[in-house]
């Protein structure tokens, strides 16, 4: 037996107190899990409310939040000092939650169609979605939830199952567009945090959206860009110069050449931010690294794929992967334009890196300190879309003091800050505040579309990754003479 020592949070919303983590130290055996710990605890004190049933990972009861992420008690291990919450939903009493309002929203089967069984090619599609065991996870992570009447991720991923059965009768499309389909974000926490690694917002809202699409269910905002997208090959129309008119189509290094990369620019960067581009730039520069900027390229495609607008996806694809074809490492600045690159597109001829992948790969020149707090707003199709936490921490520690907050969707991605704009702007302001509890100076992060929607909602200067190294090399610079 070990002891261990954890903090569960306590609450009864009868009184009137706020929620208090109580610390308990109990007895458990080898390898326990936090499901077995809240039993000693109950067994310290039988009034501690949390659910469980089969103790196995399949019917959800358990779901609470383990050190601020949501988990099945029955199957995390614990660990001395672990914090156990109730999920963000409702709390009935201390790690209960009340789910009922939410599993109401989730669609039954209505008997009827053509009363045929699914083909073989249709069952391959459903397991993909039959594993819910409607534990509440993604619901309670959904930025769209926090905000708006959406249903939940769950309760779309029921609506895309039930829609390929031939045997259910219901409109599924009008429900789901009823039920908010165009709300989620595709900031992928539902996928982080679902127990059994259900991808919905692929394999099912992606999907939903397409369908709504070929019925004439797109949103207005949503149909311009495409639109834009076909006729210029950019989703963002032309205000200012492009970055394309002012570099040469290849830079060369300051000094020799270490490595090379072929520069993804992606629409945001090209058309609207291209200042920030030319700050990354100068640093793969600084750093001995060529950088090519091949004419050819369009949009990646992903304000396509996000709101079910494939007709020319096959097309964008297809130029873009001969135009940099040639080039062994391909380098996005967008998270969105990375994770397409590596998510969407199959069997590439090329490695796709980030820039805050390329720099840590490569290795950089320290920077100049400054005397700066920032704190860094992780970009969703960055963090969750392909994986990449630590190396633009890594980067901004040679510059500044770096202070966290938590990792949440600022509002900018999936078409909403196009077609929704009020729900972008309440997780906007959501995110403004957390930036300001902080008390950092500047706000970092490594997207266009953050970089841009989050301006309109803090005091704070947003800034890229490149732009605040870039400010340390000019000062390391002056203080060199």
């Amino acid at each position: 037996m070990t002891a261990v020592t954890i903090r569960v949070s306590r609450f009864e919303p009868a009184s009137g107190e706020p929620a208090r983590l109580v610390p308990y130290t109990v007895e458990v055996n080898e390898g326990a899990r936090v499901l077995q710990a809240l039993h000693a605890v109950h067994e310290q004190d039988p009034t501690l409310s949390y659910r469980y049933c089969c103790g196995s990972g399949q019917c959800g009861s358990c779901a609470v939040r383990v050190n601020g992420k949501p988990a099945l008690a029955c199957m995390t291990p614990v660990a001395e000092g672990d914090v156990i919450e109730p999920l963000d939903l409702p709390v009935v009493r201390d790690l209960a939650v009340d789910l009922v309002p939410r599993l109401e929203r989730i669609a039954a089967l209505m008997p009827g169609g053509d009363g045929a069984l699914p083909d073989a090619e249709t069952v391959d599609r459903l397991k993909e979605l039959c594993d819910c065991i409607e534990c509440g996870s993604c619901i309670s992570v959904c930025p769209a939830v926090a905000v708006t009447d959406f249903a939940g991720p769950t309760a779309m991923r029921q609506l895309e199952r039930l829609g390929l059965d031939p045997r259910d009768a219901g409109d599924r499309i009008d429900q789901a567009d009823a039920d908010g389909l165009f709300a989620c974000t595709s900031c992928h926490a539902c996928y982080e945090a679902c127990p059994k690694d259900i991808q919905i917002m692929g394999k099912a809202i992606e999907r939903l959206r397409a369908e709504a699409h070929r019925r004439g269910m797109t949103l207005p905002r949503h149909a311009e860009v495409a639109d834009l997208v076909r006729t210029t090959g950019r989703s963002v129309a032309r205000t200012i110069t492009p970055l394309f008119e002012q570099v040469d189509a290849v830079i060369e290094p300051n000094g020799p050449v270490r490595g090379e990369v072929a520069f993804f620019v992606g629409c945001m960067y090209a058309m609207r931010l291209p200042e920030t581009a030319l700050d990354a730039i100068e640093v793969l520069r600084r750093n001995g690294i060529r950088v090519i900027i091949p004419r050819e390229q369009v949009c990646c495609g992903s304000p396509l794929i996000r709101t079910g607008q494939l007709e020319d996806l096959a097309r964008l694809q297809a130029v873009n992967r001969e135009t940099f074809a040639p080039y062994p490492v391909v380098m996005t600045m967008c998270a969105g334009c990375g994770a397409t690159l590596k998510n969407d597109y199959v069997d590439l001829p090329f490695r796709v890196m980030d820039f805050n992948e390329v720099l840590s790969e490569f290795g950089i020149e320290p920077p100049a300190r400054l005397p700066l707090t920032v704190t860094y707003h992780d970009p969703c199709h960055l963090l969750r879309g392909q994986g990449i936490s630590e190396q633009p921490r890594a980067l901004i520690r040679t510059v500044a003091d770096l202070v966290e907050m938590p990792a949440y969707c600022c509002g900018s991605g999936g078409g909403v800050k196009a077609g929704r704009p009020d729900e972008a702007a309440a997780l906007g302001e959501r995110r403004g505040e957390a930036i300001a509890a902080t008390g950092a100076g500047q706000v970092i992060t490594s997207c266009p579309f953050c970089e841009f929607h989050i301006r309109s909602h803090t005091d704070r200067p947003v800034r890229h990754v490149a732009s605040l190294l870039l400010e340390g090399y000019r000062a390391e610079d002056r203080e060199a003479g």
